[in-house]
């Protein structure tokens, strides 16, 4: 593969002009399809084969349109203190309200509270249903606005008026700020790594082109494929973290081999050829992790992953072709201006002799291997304590920021109408085929009631085909309280006495079963789940470095990254430690899909760095140094460029801290905590000191597997006897013309 890829990186760069217009070609092509395509959905979650998602899908077969995706509003009135909204004044001003509502754009019905029996018991607060005519992604601001307008004006003589629902005006969004301070701070990184603003340029072009493609692609796509605002997001900040690194190693290596004296063009196949061949095994195990996403079965994960397994294979695409076509164009000012004066001056690029940071690093840890490893090893341990007081849920409106007027109706109706107003159960009964589907029905509400569990349970509602019942139970609990899921739990288990005695079948849907349905499908897909990219991966790795310890290693040390950086997700936004800090405006339980979404994550960026850093030690290794050299040399040759590369991945994630999506900004925390604790802890000590206590005994593979497994030679062995490798003295490489365009 090493040949290939350099024949590769030479053609790109002596064709430099073509390859850069082709990239350039797509992105335009592909940019102009996005520009006319219609608009993202929304995120919506859907679980196939659990108990919610077949009630959902019967209601949406026997109640045409009442299962509608339009858009809704519910707006409070709470009289002021001591009034009530039944008599008098404060009647009138919810009939005022509730007309100036209707007068809204776009809304097809208003349901006055005195007739849809949405008053509280002491008088005191009422709550008006908005429905409108379309969904909320298609809901345009002049309705949005007016909604804000008639609840401002009805803020009167000590009423308050909140409202609640995905027809409320959302915050502004971020607007490419989170890219644009990722990609500031990654530049900068650039520019002290290389010393060159063109050769810190070339990797952020890089990555523009690579997201912007893949972006671009997933937006022409979204409507047809139901790809949300949600899955661009992930794509771009992923996309965009790898694609900087992948060019960043490429470009590395090129310099590199440009300080052995090699010829431009020669030091860009050369590049290509051994970190390229890196690059694409990092990028394989990045898109192993993240397809697997599929085995869970929840498609807004599996849409999610495949999108951004998508923006990867682009990235990787890109440095492999882009990247060395750019080199192309830069040739000498992709060095530093030291050694570009060195070059021109024929003094060659000399070492000053001063050990790197890297260097004395690995030194230190190769006297102290047992110290390093037990301090990082318990330090990651403490981190990850609070793992084991994780809640899981969904995000609803109780987890808005308090002071949002979301947030504020969700806490009036929980205090006018009890704690599980704002959770209800929806018990379906389906009575197809039974001769009498209102005793049926009956029976039903009457075990429910019988059971005492509910604060109230409405009488059944049926289909117009009269075979189809809905009620809805009221818990005396929230939607988040264990006592809630307990009456889900009892709930169903009440479903086969019921579909004995009625002949009926019984489902249980709502919030909180929707909860305990997401839950348990991701707890009953984590071992497959891990199974497979840990399995696949490993296979990679062994081939990578042909050794059997080496990979188990890196997934050993994958699960303490991971685990920690969950443990700082559940500190900050569970338990609200440094939640200012983070904008963390109402800490609550963490987001069901979020573990088994980080550990595919973080588990194919772990493996970046254990390629990128480790691939340089064996390629030692199998040039004749002992471990120690080895471990030495990957961290002298590798050591800033992973560092570098690791603070632009973090710079990237962190800048989605700052976007309003409580997703978003607890992913964005995430993967930045992940990377900062694999890159710096595990890769960086935990693996050096391994490897030091292993020796040889690290690059070990059984004889049997080794005859087996196919030699990828990603540390170009078969490259440099090729081309009949002996040490070059630098001299500045000649200018040559390019073979073509």
């Amino acid at each position: 593969m090493a040949t290939f890829l350099y024949r590769l990186g030479r053609g790109a760069f002596r064709r430099r002009g073509l390859v850069a217009l082709l990239w350039v070609a797509i992105l335009v092509g592909i940019g102009g399809a996005a520009s006319v395509a219609p608009a993202a959905p929304e995120d919506s979650f859907s679980m196939p084969g659990t108990e919610s998602q077949k009630a959902f899908d019967l209601l949406e077969e026997r109640f045409p349109g009442q299962a509608s995706d339009a858009a809704t509003a519910r707006v409070v009135i709470k009289a002021p203190e001591g009034g009530k909204l039944t008599e008098g004044a404060g009647k009138a001003h919810v009939d005022d309200l509730v007309a100036d509502l209707a007068d809204n754009p776009q809304v097809e019905a208003v349901a006055n509270p005195f007739e849809a029996n949405a008053v509280s018991k002491d008088g005191s607060t009422a709550y008006a249903s908005v429905s409108y005519k379309v969904n909320a992604q298609e809901l345009t601001d002049e309705a949005r606005e007016a909604l804000t307008k008639s609840t401002d004006e009805a803020r009167t003589d000590g009423y308050t008026i909140e409202t609640g629902g995905d027809a409320v005006m959302e915050e502004p969004e971020m607007g490419g700020t989170a890219e644009l301070i990722g990609m500031g701070v990654a530049l900068v990184v650039l520019v002290l790594t290389f010393g060159s603003l063109v050769a810190a340029g070339m990797p952020l072009i890089s990555a523009i082109i690579g997201v912007g493609i893949g972006t671009s692609a997933i937006a022409a796509l979204a409507s047809t494929l139901g790809l949300s605002a949600t899955t661009g997001t992930l794509a771009t900040m992923i996309g965009l973290a790898v694609a900087i690194d992948y060019a960043l190693f490429i470009i590395a290596r090129f310099r590199a081999e440009v300080a052995e004296g090699r010829e431009f063009d020669e030091a860009a196949g050369r590049a290509v050829g051994t970190a390229g061949s890196a690059v694409v095994f990092a990028g394989l195990t990045v898109i192993v992790a993240l397809s697997g996403l599929a085995v869970v079965n929840i498609p807004i994960l599996t849409k999610m992953g495949l999108a951004a397994a998508a923006t990867v294979a682009v990235a990787v695409l890109i440095a492999l072709t882009l990247t060395p076509a750019l080199l192309g164009f830069a040739r000498r000012q992709a060095l530093s201006r030291k050694d570009r004066k060195s070059l021109k001056a024929g003094a060659g690029l000399q070492n000053t002799g001063k050990q790197k940071l890297g260097t004395r690093w690995a030194h230190f840890v190769l006297r102290r291997p047992v110290a390093v490893l037990v301090t990082a090893v318990l330090g990651l341990g403490i981190v990850a304590v609070p793992v084991s007081s994780m809640e899981l849920g969904l995000p609803d409106e109780g987890s808005s920021a308090p002071d949002s007027t979301q947030r504020k109706a969700y806490d009036i109706l929980s205090d006018s109408f009890g704690a599980g107003f704002n959770g209800p159960l929806s018990v379906v009964v389906d009575a197809k085929g039974i001769d009498d589907p209102q005793a049926a029905a009956d029976a039903v509400n009457k075990k429910i009631t019988e059971q005492g569990e509910a604060a109230a349970v409405t009488p059944p509602t049926f289909n117009k085909a009269g075979d189809t019942a809905t009620m809805m139970v009221m818990p005396k609990t929230g939607p988040s309280d264990p006592a809630t899921e307990t009456l889900v739990r009892d709930l169903r288990g009440l479903a086969g006495d019921l579909k004995g005695e009625t002949g009926a079948t019984v489902l249980v849907t709502g919030m909180t079963a929707m909860t305990i349905d997401f839950s348990q499908t991701l707890n009953d897909a984590l071992l497959p789940y891990l199974a497979l990219i840990v399995g696949l991966a490993f296979i990679l790795l062994m081939l990578v470095f042909r050794s059997v310890l080496v990979p188990l290693k890196a997934a050993l040390g994958f699960l303490l990254s991971v685990l920690a950086a969950l443990g700082a997700v559940v500190a900050v936004f569970q338990w609200g430690w440094l939640a200012d800090l983070f904008g963390v405006e109402q800490p609550g339980p963490i987001m069901s899909m979020m573990p088994i979404f980080m550990i595919g994550v973080v588990f194919g960026l772990a493996m970046d760095y254990e390629v990128f850093l480790v691939t340089r030690m064996r390629e030692a290794y199998v040039h004749g140094a002992s471990p120690a050299e080895a471990i030495a040399t990957g961290f002298t040759l590798g050591g800033r460029v992973v560092s570098a590369a690791a603070i632009i991945m973090i710079s990237v994630f962190s800048g989605f801290i700052l976007e309003t999506n409580d997703m978003v900004k607890m992913m964005g925390f995430g993967l930045a905590i992940a990377v900062l604790f694999d890159a710096f802890v595990v890769r960086m000590a935990i693996v050096p000191a391994v490897l030091a206590l292993l020796g040889h005994k690290a690059w070990w593979l059984p004889g049997w597997l080794n005859r087996i497994l196919p030699n990828v030679d990603v540390e170009g062995e078969k490259l440099h006897k090729q081309l009949g490798d002996t040490k070059v003295p630098a001299q500045e490489p000649r200018e040559q013309e390019p073979a073509g365009v």
